[in-house]
C-alpha cells in the first residue's frame, strides 16, 4: 500500500507539472510555426521543420532593446532595495519588542488591502510633482512601495522561524551578537531571502498597471508596455501570432534565467547556517 501511495503522488505530481509546463510549451512551440501553420485549424503539436523569422522580427523592432533595458534596471533596482528593507523589518519585528510593534504588522495588512487602481490619480501627481514621469527611478519607488508590505511579511515568517538560541550558543562559543547572527542565523535565512527576492523580481517584471500609468514615453516603456504596443501594431493588419508569441517567449527568458541562478541556492541555505559558528 504505501508503494502504491506513492506512485499516485508521484503520477498526480506529473500530471500536474504537465498542466502547468503545457502552455509555456504551447507558446515556445508557437513561436517556431509560421503564421500559415498557426492559422491551419489543425494544431501542430510538434515544431518540426520551425523557423527563427519571429524571433528575428522581434528583435528587429528597435524598441525591444530599449523597453529589455529599462524593465532589468526597474527590476533589479527593485529587488535589491525591497530586499534590504524588508529584512531589516523583518528583524526587528521578529528579534527586538517595541512599542507600536503589532500596530506595525497590522499596518502592513491594511496596506495589502488597499486596491493599487485607487491610488494611480495619487501616484501620478506625486511623480508629476518630483518630475519623476518616465523614469527608471520614479516607477522603482512605487514597485518599491507596493512589494514590500507582502515581502516583510513572508521574511517575518522565516526570521521568526529560526530559534534565538542559536545565536545564543555561538555567543556561549565565542563569536560575537553581530558574528552569530551572520554565521549562524543569516545563513539559514538564504532561502527567505531568495524567495522572497523571486516574489519580488516577479512583481516588478510583470507589472503592467502603474507602468502604463507612470511610463508613457515610448523610449521608457517596460517590456510589458512593449509586448501590448507590439501587439497593437500587429493588428493593423492580420495578427501575427507567431511574432507574438516570440516576444511573448523572449519577455520570460530573463525569468526562467533569474530562476535557474538562484534556486540552487534556496536548498544550500538550508543547511548552511547549521555548521557554521
Amino acid at each position: 500500500m504505501p508503494s502504491l501511495r506513492k506512485t499516485l503522488v508521484a503520477f498526480a505530481a506529473i500530471v500536474m507539472a504537465a498542466v502547468w509546463a503545457f502552455p509555456v510549451y504551447w507558446m515556445v512551440s508557437s513561436s517556431l510555426l509560421s503564421n500559415v501553420t498557426l492559422s491551419r485549424s489543425t494544431p501542430t503539436w510538434f515544431p518540426a521543420g520551425g523557423t527563427l523569422s519571429n524571433y528575428r522580427a522581434v528583435l528587429a523592432d528597435g524598441r525591444f532593446g530599449d523597453a529589455l533595458w529599462v524593465s532589468l534596471r526597474v527590476t533589479l533596482l527593485t529587488v535589491f532595495v525591497v530586499l534590504i528593507f524588508a529584512f531589516l523589518a523583518a528583524l526587528a519585528i521578529s528579534r527586538f519588542k517595541f512599542r507600536g510593534r503589532k500596530s506595525f504588522v497590522l499596518a502592513l495588512l491594511f496596506i495589502q488591502m488597499l486596491p493599487a487602481e485607487g491610488l494611480f490619480i495619487a501616484q501620478y501627481k506625486m511623480m508629476a510633482t518630483t518630475q519623476l514621469l518616465n523614469s527608471v527611478i520614479g516607477v522603482s519607488v512605487l514597485y518599491i512601495a507596493a512589494i514590500i508590505p507582502f515581502t516583510v511579511w513572508m521574511l517575518r515568517g522565516f526570521v521568526a522561524g529560526i530559534p534565538a538560541e542559536l545565536e545564543e550558543a555561538a555567543q556561549i562559543d565565542g563569536c560575537s551578537p553581530t558574528g552569530a547572527f551572520f554565521r549562524v542565523t543569516f545563513p539559514l535565512l538564504a532561502p527567505g531571502l531568495v524567495a522572497s527576492g523571486v516574489y519580488a523580481f516577479l512583481q516588478a517584471w510583470n507589472e503592467f498597471t502603474i507602468a502604463l500609468v507612470i511610463m508613457q514615453d515610448p523610449v521608457s516603456r517596460t517590456l510589458p508596455l512593449w509586448l501590448r504596443a507590439f501587439i497593437e501594431g500587429s493588428r493593423a493588419r492580420e495578427i501575427d501570432w507567431g511574432a507574438v508569441m516570440a516576444s511573448s517567449t523572449l519577455v520570460a527568458v530573463p525569468v526562467i534565467v533569474f530562476f535557474m541562478v538562484v534556486q540552487g541556492r534556496m536548498t544550500s541555505g538550508l543547511v548552511a547556517g547549521a555548521v557554521k559558528g
